[in-house]
């Protein structure tokens, strides 16, 4: 028992109830507390009570999010976010039979925080700021999914029957254009009724105005056969349309807004400028690095560390003459992605990101490895800027490689 915290306590986050273990000086409960948030604040100013405000460590699994906004209020209590596989992994190591309650596993919970509290992160908070921004990143990438996902069940349920329509939609299919199209001409016998100078004028309407475009599109609607003309397929698969086109349109505007506050967010950030001009950021990217690096520079010692807690660093296992090495696979995703993504966009827009691009194509590697490794490499390079508070300088690196003599110099100087 530390002597630098008056009790410690660990938490299971239960949907109907959570389960707690509690250890002080003298004594050791378990206990169950009602999720409703009454129940967990009046459990929590009665622990305050108890030990006289003084400070109290808790243990809970991460990514309890919504229990968390709860504890963070109490300025006594130090948190250590513990990750679901290393309880798991506790529990299983002494309970081999499987064996499992919410008091068992808030049981594990306080063991490792006893034992073990050396080798844990307490919860430090980011700014307001940070933390709000980041919300908004996560809540416009959930949004994107879900479009992807209906555009996807839109796509499929035209190909049944009406497949000439991703031709004249255009290729996003949560577009204005595409949305009025389809509600207006939900099947080609529809289409077809209506006049060239008609489908030409809502083209325009909808700032499509070359002539060869609408031409074609023109030609393809002249000439079409229905894929099918089996109402008992046809009737349900209009309605189908109808009703995905009537979740894209609110689905697009709100994430128009979210879009707009993300905007707001980030010009008002203290730090945007280290991230604001980097090459392929953009709108959307942008305001994801700076949510990825955070303003906490305790919170990453050196580029190694947020290189592996992102999932980019590879994990080497070796047992006897035998090495393996993979990728991580406890690993947050979405900031996996976010490194992963923004350095394939550093490609077309940056030269020595091309250049690394291309000689590992040579060598062989698959292109979604050659992302995670160039990630590793950028990684690296912004961890420097934003340690210095500096924003990165393409001209200052590319001195940088050609002072080393790196092999990408040549590429460079062939391009």
């Amino acid at each position: 028992m530390s002597t630098d915290y008056a009790a410690l306590v660990a938490l299971d986050w239960g949907d109907t109830e959570h389960a707690f273990a509690l250890r002080c000086e003298t004594t050791e409960t378990t206990g169950t507390i009602p999720a409703a948030a009454e129940s967990l604040h009046g459990w929590l100013e009665q622990l305050g009570a108890r030990h006289g405000q003084r400070p109290v460590a808790l243990a809970i699994e991460a990514g309890r999010n919504a229990v968390l906004h709860a504890l963070v209020a109490y300025p006594w209590l130090t948190i250590y976010p513990i990750h679901p596989a290393t309880s798991e992994r506790f529990r299983k190591a002494f309970t081999p039979s499987g064996s499992a309650s919410d008091r068992t596993d808030a049981q594990v919970l306080l063991t490792i925080l006893t034992q073990h509290r050396h080798q844990l992160r307490p919860l430090v908070l980011d700014t307001a700021a940070t933390r709000a921004l980041a919300a908004l990143t996560e809540l416009r990438r959930g949004a994107v999914d879900h479009r992807t996902q209906l555009a996807n069940e839109l796509t499929s349920t035209l190909k049944r029957y009406f497949p000439q329509a991703l031709e004249l939609c255009g290729d996003d299919l949560w577009t204005p254009l595409a949305l009025d199209f389809l509600e207006r001409w939900p099947e080609l016998a529809v289409l077809q009724r209506a006049q060239p100078a008609t489908l030409q004028r809502f083209y325009t309407a909808h700032n499509s105005r070359r002539a060869d475009v609408i031409a074609e599109r023109l030609a393809l609607v002249a000439h079409a056969r229905p894929l099918t003309t089996d109402r008992a397929v046809l009737a349900p698969a209009i309605l189908q349309v109808q009703l995905l086109v009537a979740l894209l349109r609110p689905l697009q505007k709100h994430l128009l807004a979210i879009e707009a506050e993300i905007a707001t967010a980030f010009a008002a950030h203290p730090e945007a400028d280290l991230f604001r001009a980097l090459p392929g950021a953009g709108p959307a990217l942008a305001p994801r690095l700076l949510v990825a690096f955070g303003t906490d520079r305790t919170r990453y010692p050196d580029a190694a560390s947020l290189q592996k807690y992102a999932g980019v660093a590879p994990v080497r296992e070796q047992s006897g003459r035998q090495v393996w090495v993979h990728w991580r696979w406890n690993a947050p995703k979405f900031l996996r992605q976010t490194f992963v993504e923004w350095a394939g966009q550093t490609i077309p827009k940056c030269a020595w990101a091309k250049a690394y691009y291309l000689q590992q194509k040579r060598a062989g590697k698959r292109h979604q490895t050659i992302l995670r490794s160039l990630a590793f490499k950028w990684i690296r390079i912004l961890w420097r800027c934003w340690t210095d508070r500096v924003p990165y300088d393409d001209a200052h690196y590319v001195a940088a490689l050609h002072r080393q003599n790196s092999p990408l110099t040549k590429l460079l100087l062939a391009a």
